[in-house]
């Protein structure tokens, strides 16, 4: 199982990883968790909206753009909590 992606040159470990092909363009679909200490990186990084993927384990590489984007917090200012993020990217052709 996949358990790390790579978004531009940010690694994220994952703990669920989905992949489909929807009209020949890769979707892959992660769950991963983020600390308060992480959150301002990682909120600040999502709202790109669009990155360079990398999936060391598959060997993927591609451009791809948020097609949903979810936490069960919206604020992890609060130190020592951890929120779960739910992460849908589709890539995009160049």
């Amino acid at each position: 199982m996949v358990k790390e992606i790579v978004l531009d040159e940010t690694l994220i470990k994952v703990y669920k990883y989905e992949e489909e092909k929807v009209d020949d363009l890769y979707k892959i679909s992660v769950e991963f968790n983020v600390t308060s200490e992480e959150y301002h990186d990682i909120t600040t990084l999502l709202y790109k909206g669009t990155f360079n993927v990398k999936v060391p384990e598959r060997d993927l590489s591609f451009r791809a753009s948020i097609q949903q984007y979810s936490t069960s917090f919206t604020n992890l200012y609060i130190k020592g909590q951890v929120g779960e993020f739910k992460l849908s990217l589709l890539e995009v052709k160049e």
